[in-house]
């Protein structure tokens, strides 16, 4: 007998005793939150007149369910952990429609944990996720000062906004994040990356995956991922957009707009910005210009074009460690970065989604001092050095080129009741790396050019209480060769919640565990410098990163707590050796191990509609095993990491009633090993702990136009990070917003 399969591949669950002899008919619909947005992965079941289930299954990564139902009287029940469950009838107007409410506390969908859409509680990793509506509460102008409420991330800044600025995530290095901008990865070859003029501007949301990542997005997700996913009209949503100003403190001036809307199959987003600003020490002023935009059209009933562009134009003094002698004043820093990506995503059946892309990213530095400024004797608080420090000349410039098309395929296996919903992911990248390190001042110039290729299989099994993860890399890279990375991840919900305010919510238990690697820079791998010669022998830097976890919701999903334990291990760290001590050359070689453990506590709460506060701690137990660098104080073996403090929490809370809305912020970061570097006697080995507040007002003076006030460091905490770079202290801004 042949058997014609409909094209959802979706397979009818029925129960024992009569099910079998009812005619059948076909139920479809969406699941959606109350603002329109769908929901993938909520459970859906048609239940007839006695509460039995007739079919269920899960929501695809689009929202939408279809099955089989006997042709009788029932109706069809969606639920998700973070909203409440909805139920309409089975003959109500097709293809239904199903909303559910938002819970106080509610579940984010996201897509870097695992390359697909799912709920947050469903992936097994640690992930925090800012919104739309945390950036507008924030209103944070750099993504760096964002990431600092994240557990387990430790920010360090040499002094304002504008300096170097770095991501510690989990006792990692800083080149241990691999960041992406709607899946373009942003990062340097060998994984540096820069938050110094990273803004939040035209950004829906932001996503932060904890642990090693490789084995979905390669090298550099050593530690973390970090994901910026671009602003996009809502569908059907009519043009409109706002422009800001505001003025304050050091001289600062922050502007800008955006607009976005819809017409027809078209969607856009467009945003501008800039940001002005003296700073606190000579030298150190800081501007910068961002724009942004995301276009989408919908090509026929099965296939999208996306098209995604960002470019960030950079320039700060760099006076150096002002805290211990006089500033540079001439020295500079200047960035100009442009990335430009388009995706095509179809989906021919519900079973089957394909989508490629293609991207470049362009990132121009130059690092210039062709001044010498007079000698100095480092001075600070009673120490002082036994000898002047004499300023040297020198003007860099790296062109930075990086290539990346990709392919995923997702196939859904199965998808009832008594297999549960299984997901096939195989994806392709690669990556064409292309740089030029010039040296102005000697008239040189190193070329560099590699190419590396990754191959990605995920298989995702999701059932009611039990969700399975595993997934696999096999990365072929022109540096260090072929490696191949696993990782796999496990939620289970431990209790069901039940209804009622005082109701104890759903207990989830997660696991996570996987491998990490990354390639070494192009300085490491290319340099001609005798005094740092480049190694094209070196292996990749790896991590080995283990985690697991218990998320509790309770009273009626007002509050949330998690507490996370892990353990990481990095291996192969990348240093210099001396080669020659008579003439002080060196090279580059794998010579590091370090380890980290440690536990991280959150919480978010919701006691209130008009008040919000979530909050975190960081327990951090680091240690170097084999040092980079055995001779030095601060690096020995044995010592704690290098600038990753212990003991680090964040809190935030947020309050609104009628036209205001007030925000306070506030950072902990604990006693961490540091060096002044700048031989003081004796010298400083340690930093000691400090704490920041910043505070945020709106009042909106009619529904398109608000007065708004933001002030930094409310405290006026004098502190630095890290040694010898003063931090900004108090400053405010004052500005106006307009919505049209």
């Amino acid at each position: 007998m042949h058997v014609r399969l409909p094209s959802t591949l979706l397979i009818l669950s029925f129960l024992a005793g009569g099910a079998s002899s009812a005619a059948a008919r076909e139920v479809a619909g969406l699941v959606v939150d109350d603002s329109g947005r769908t929901l993938p992965r909520a459970h859906v079941r048609a239940l007839d007149s006695s509460g039995r289930e007739l079919a269920a299954m899960f929501t695809d990564e689009a929202g939408r369910f279809r099955f089989a139902a006997p042709d009788e009287d029932c109706r069809v029940e969606a639920s998700l952990t973070g909203f409440g469950p909805a139920t309409v009838r089975c003959d109500a107007a097709q293809p239904l429609r199903i909303a559910l409410a938002v819970a106080p506390i509610q579940e984010t969908v996201v897509v870097t944990a695992t390359r697909t859409e799912a709920p947050a509680g469903q992936v097994g990793a640690s992930v925090t996720v800012f919104t739309a509506d945390d950036l507008e509460r924030r209103r944070v102008p750099l993504v760096a000062d964002l990431l600092r409420g994240t557990p387990g991330a430790a920010i360090v800044r040499t002094g304002a906004p504008g300096g170097v600025t770095s991501l510690f995530v989990r006792g990692g290095e800083s080149s241990y994040n691999k960041v992406l901008l709607d899946g373009i990865p942003l990062n340097e070859p060998g994984g540096t990356f820069n938050f110094s003029s990273l803004t939040t501007d035209n950004l829906d949301r932001l996503e932060i995956v904890r642990g090693a990542q490789s084995a979905l997005f390669g090298s550099d997700a050593m530690a973390s991922v970090v994901q910026l996913i671009t602003k996009r009209a809502a569908p059907g949503a009519r043009p409109g957009g706002s422009a800001w100003i505001e003025g304050g403190t050091y001289a600062t001036v922050r502007g800008g707009g955006q607009v976005a809307g819809t017409s027809g199959p078209f969607d856009y987003s467009f945003g501008a910005s800039g940001l002005s600003t003296d700073n606190r020490e000579p030298n150190s002023a800081f501007r910068d210009a961002t724009i942004s935009g995301a276009a989408g059209v919908v090509l026929g009933g099965s296939a999208t074009l996306r098209l995604v562009g960002r470019t960030q134009r950079q320039h700060n003094g760099t006076p150096g460690q002002t805290a211990f002698g006089r500033p540079d004043l001439d020295a500079f820093f200047e960035q100009h970065d442009g990335v430009g990506g388009a995706t095509l995503d179809h989906q021919p059946t519900p079973a089957f989604r394909e989508r490629a892309s293609y991207s470049l990213s362009i990132l121009h530095q130059q690092s210039t001092n062709l001044v010498a400024d007079p000698p100095y004797t480092p001075q600070f608080d009673g120490r002082i050095a036994p000898f002047q420090f004499t300023d040297f000349r020198f003007d860099s410039f790296n062109a930075l080129r990086r290539h990346h098309a990709s392919y995923q395929a997702d196939v859904r296996l199965a998808n009832d009741a008594a297999r549960g919903s299984h997901l096939l992911t195989l994806a392709a990248d690669w990556d064409g790396e292309r740089a030029t390190l010039q040296d102005r001042l000697a008239g040189t110039a190193t070329p560099a050019s590699r190419d590396n290729v990754g191959v990605v299989a995920q298989h995702q099994a999701i059932w009611p209480r039990v969700v399975l993860t595993a997934s696999g890399r096999v990365e072929r890279n022109a540096s260090f060769g072929t490696a191949a990375v696993p990782r796999g991840a496990v939620v289970v919900v431990a209790h069901e919640g039940g209804a009622g305010r005082a109701a104890i919510g759903d207990t989830r238990l997660h696991a996570s565990a996987g491998l990490g690697i990354k390639e070494p820079t192009v300085l490491q791998s290319f340099s001609p410098s005798p005094f740092f010669r480049g190694n094209p022998d070196l292996e990749p830097e790896r991590s080995r990163t283990v985690e697991a976890g218990i998320e509790q919701r309770v009273a009626g999903d007002r509050l949330r707590i998690e507490a996370t334990w892990f353990d990481n291990r990095f291996r192969n760290l990348i240093s210099t050796r001396t080669t020659n001590p008579a003439t002080f050359e060196s090279q580059f070689f794998n010579i590091g191990l370090t380890r980290a453990r440690g536990a991280e506590l959150a919480a978010d709460a919701a006691p209130a509609a008009a008040f919000r506060i979530r909050g975190g701690y960081t327990f951090l137990d680091s240690q170097i095993v084999d040092s980079t660098s055995p001779s030095s104080v601060v690096l020995a073996p044995g010592k704690w990491l290098f600038r990753r403090p212990r003991h680090s929490g964040f809190v935030d809370a947020s309050w609104s009633r009628g036209p205001v809305a007030a925000n306070l912020s506030g950072v902990f970061v604990g006693r961490f090993v540091d060096s002044d570097f700048a031989s003081l006697q004796p010298p400083i080995l340690e930093h000691p702990s400090y704490s920041t507040w910043d505070a945020r007002v709106s009042y909106a003076v009619t529904p398109r136009a608000a007065i708004l006030m933001s002030i930094d460091n409310v405290a006026n905490a004098d502190y630095m990070e890290p040694l010898g770079y003063p931090a900004l202290k108090r400053a405010v801004r004052i500005g106006l917003r307009i919505g049209f």
